[in-house]
C-alpha cells in the first residue's frame, strides 16, 4: 500500500523553527512529553488543509510562518479529479499543499505551487486526510454528523446526490410558487387600480394624433370671432366701401396711367401692373368673403372641442405625463393588466409541478431510507463486536432509523437517526449522550471511526489523542485496533500510552529544548532501541528501569 503523507515541512510555526519529517505506510505513533508539542504537526497540517491562521502561529521575533505537506496520489482518484478539475494537476503523482501565514495574520495558500483560496484547500483536504481530534466524539452526538456517518459507509453519495437534487428542484419551485403568489397579492391591487385606469382611458377613447388636432382646432375656434370680424373689415376697405375702397382705387389709378402711355409709350406697364393689382385685390376680396360667408360662428362645436380639451389635460395631469402620451401610455396600461391576468394560470401549472417534484423527492427519499436501514443492521453488528474488543464486552450498539415521511423535505431526505446504545447487560438502549461517559464515548467514538474507515476510504487518518480516559487493557485492545487499520490506510496517532504507541509500524519523539531563552521543538523518527527507551518511559516515568524496558520490549514484539 501506498503511503499517502510523504513529507511535511515546517518552518517558524508555534515553537518549531524548521523540521522535516518524512511519513511512512501503516501505523506512525508520536510520543512525547507533556507540552513538547505533540501534536505539532497536527496542528501544521490542519493549516495546510484550509483551517484559519491566526497570527499567534508565526514563532515570535520572525516574519511568517510556513508549512507544506506533500501527498502521494497513486491510489487517490478523488484528489487526482479534483486537481485535473482545477487546472492544478503536475505530472508526478503527486500534491504538494503549501500555506504561509505572515505575522499580521494574513495568509496564503498554493497547490502545487499555484495560488488558491483557504476554501479549495479545505476541498482536497478531505480527499487527503481526516483528522479525529479529541473532541472527534463531539460530533457524534450530532444527528446531522451520524447520518452523514453511516450514509458514508453504505456508499450513498449518488442516493444522497438525488435527494439533494428533488429536494433543490422542490425549493425552488416553492420559492417561484410563493414569489408568483406575493407578486399576485401585491398585483391584486394593482389590477384593480389598472381596471379603472384602463376603463377610464377606454370610455374616453383618444385617438393617435386627435390630441395635436383638437388642440388646433381650439385654437382656431377661439379666435374665429377676431377673424370674421377683421374679414368682415377689410373686405369693406378692400372691395365693397361704397365711397372708397382699394380695388376702385387702383382701377382708377389703372385707367389714369393708361391714358398717360399714350403720351409716353414706357409708363405702359405701370399701367399693367396696377390693373393686374386690381385684379389681384377683386380675387382677395371674392375669397374673402367666401371664407366669411363659410366660417359662421359654431359655439357649439367650440364648446365640444373645449370638453374634450380639458378632459385629455385632466386625464394626462392624474397620469403625470404629456397629453400628447395618453394613447401610449394607455396601451402600456393595458398590457400590463394582461400580463397581470395570465399570472395565474402560471400559479395553477406550478402547483402541479410541486406535486410531481414532491412526489420525485418521496420517492428518492424512500430509496434512501430502505437503504440506509439495510447499512444500519450491518453496522450494528460490526460496531458491536467493535466495541467488545474495546473492552465493553455487554456493549450493544444500534442505530435507530424513524422514517418521516411527512416531514417538510430536506437534502438528507427523510429518516430521523439516533446512536443508541447499552454498555450493560439488561440496561436499556439509550441515546448516545445519555449513557457514554467521556471514556466510554471516546471507546465508541473509535470502534465507529474504525468501522467506518474501513469502507469510507480517507487516506489518511489521524487520531489525535482519541485514546483519553483509557487505560489498560483497554489501551492494549485500541493500539491493535489501530494497527489493524493501518494495513488498509495510512494511521497517525498522538498518544500518551505505551499501550498504543508500541502498536505503530514507526514512532515519532517529539522533544522540548530550550537554547539561548529560545524554545525548539524536534520530532525525531525513532530507532528499534530509541522506541524501547521511549515506550519504558511512558511505563515507568522518568526513571527508566530494566523491569521497564523488558516489559516495553515485550509490547513491541506482540506485534511482530
Amino acid at each position: 500500500m501506498n503511503s499517502m503523507l510523504t513529507g511535511l515541512e515546517i518552518k517558524n510555526f508555534a515553537i518549531v523553527s524548521n523540521l522535516s519529517t518524512e511519513w511512512q505506510s501503516g501505523m506512525t505513533a508520536i510520543t512525547g512529553e507533556t507540552g513538547a508539542g505533540k501534536s505539532i504537526a497536527i496542528d501544521a497540517l490542519s493549516l495546510c488543509l484550509g483551517e484559519r491562521a491566526e497570527a499567534s502561529a508565526v514563532r515570535p521575533g520572525t516574519e511568517r510562518a510556513e508549512i507544506c505537506a506533500t501527498f502521494d496520489l497513486t491510489n487517490l482518484p478523488l484528489a487526482k479529479q479534483f486537481l485535473e478539475q482545477h487546472l492544478l494537476s503536475n505530472d508526478e503523482q503527486e500534491c504538494l499543499l503549501r500555506r504561509v501565514v505572515c505575522k499580521n495574520g494574513r495568509s496564503k495558500s498554493y497547490i502545487n505551487g499555484t495560488l488558491v483560496t483557504a476554501a479549495q484547500l479545505k476541498e482536497i483536504g478531505q480527499y487527503l486526510i481526516s483528522i479525529h481530534g479529541q473532541h472527534a466524539h463531539q460530533y457524534l452526538l450530532k444527528s446531522e454528523h451520524q447520518l452523514q456517518l453511516l450514509d458514508a459507509y453504505a456508499g450513498h453519495q449518488p442516493l444522497v446526490e438525488a435527494v439533494r437534487q428533488h429536494y433543490r428542484n422542490c425549493q425552488n419551485l416553492q420559492k417561484e410558487f410563493t414569489a408568483l403568489e406575493q407578486a399576485q397579492l401585491q398585483q391584486a391591487a394593482q389590477k384593480q387600480l389598472l381596471e379603472y385606469q384602463v376603463a377610464e382611458l377606454d370610455e374616453f377613447a383618444l385617438q393617435p394624433d386627435e390630441f395635436s388636432q383638437i388642440e388646433a382646432e381650439h385654437y382656431k375656434l377661439s379666435h374665429s370671432q377676431t377673424i370674421i370680424e377683421a374679414c368682415q373689415r377689410e373686405l369693406q376697405s378692400l372691395y365693397e366701401n361704397d365711397e372708397q375702397n382699394a380695388c376702385s382705387l387702383l382701377q382708377h389709378s389703372a385707367q389714369q396711367f393708361a391714358e398717360l402711355a399714350g403720351f409716353d409709350e414706357s409708363l405702359t406697364s405701370v399701367a399693367a401692373l396696377l390693373e393686374e393689382a386690381a385684379v389681384q385685390v377683386e380675387e382677395a376680396s371674392r375669397e374673402i368673403r367666401n371664407y366669411a360667408e363659410q366660417a359662421e360662428l359654431d359655439p357649439s362645436r367650440l364648446i365640444d372641442v373645449e370638453t374634450r380639451l380639458s378632459g385629455a389635460m385632466d386625464l394626462s395631469r392624474k397620469h403625470h405625463i404629456k397629453p400628447e402620451d395618453l394613447v401610449e401610455f394607455h396601451q402600456s396600461i393595458t398590457q400590463e393588466l394582461e400580463s397581470i391576468s395570465n399570472n395565474s394560470t402560471r400559479l395553477t401549472q406550478l402547483e402541479g409541478e410541486i406535486n410531481q417534484a414532491l412526489a420525485a423527492y418521496q420517492q428518492a427519499a424512500q430509496t434512501l431510507s430502505e437503504s440506509r436501514h439495510e447499512a444500519a443492521q450491518t453496522l450494528n453488528t460490526l460496531i458491536s463486536a467493535s466495541m467488545a474488543h474495546l473492552s465493553m464486552e455487554n456493549g450493544v450498539f444500534e442505530i435507530a432509523l424513524t422514517p418521516q415521511p411527512e416531514k417538510a423535505p430536506n437534502s438528507l431526505g427523510f429518516d430521523n437517526v439516533a446512536f443508541l446504545v447499552s454498555t450493560n447487560p439488561g440496561q436499556p438502549l439509550q441515546p448516545l449522550s445519555k449513557v457514554a461517559s467521556g471514556g466510554e464515548l471516546s471507546r465508541i467514538s473509535l470502534a465507529i471511526q474504525v468501522i467506518i474507515a474501513q469502507k469510507v476510504t480517507t487516506p489518511t487518518l489521524i487520531f489525535d489523542e482519541v485514546d483519553v480516559g483509557i487505560s489498560g487493557p483497554t489501551a492494549a485492545a485500541v493500539g491493535k485496533l489501530l494497527r489493524q487499520l493501518g494495513k488498509s490506510t495510512q494511521v497517525i496517532c498522538v498518544t500518551h500510552l505505551p499501550q498504543v504507541a508500541s502498536s505503530g509500524h514507526q514512532q515519532f519523539f517529539v522533544a522540548k529544548e530550550i537554547a539561548n531563552g529560545e524554545t525548539f521543538t524536534q520530532m525525531l523518527p525513532l530507532s528499534k532501541h530509541g522506541r524501547i527507551d521511549e515506550i519504558a518511559r511512558l511505563l515507568g516515568g522518568d526513571n527508566i528501569s530494566k523491569t521497564a524496558k523488558a516489559n516495553a520490549k515485550e509490547l513491541i514484539m506482540a506485534h511482530a
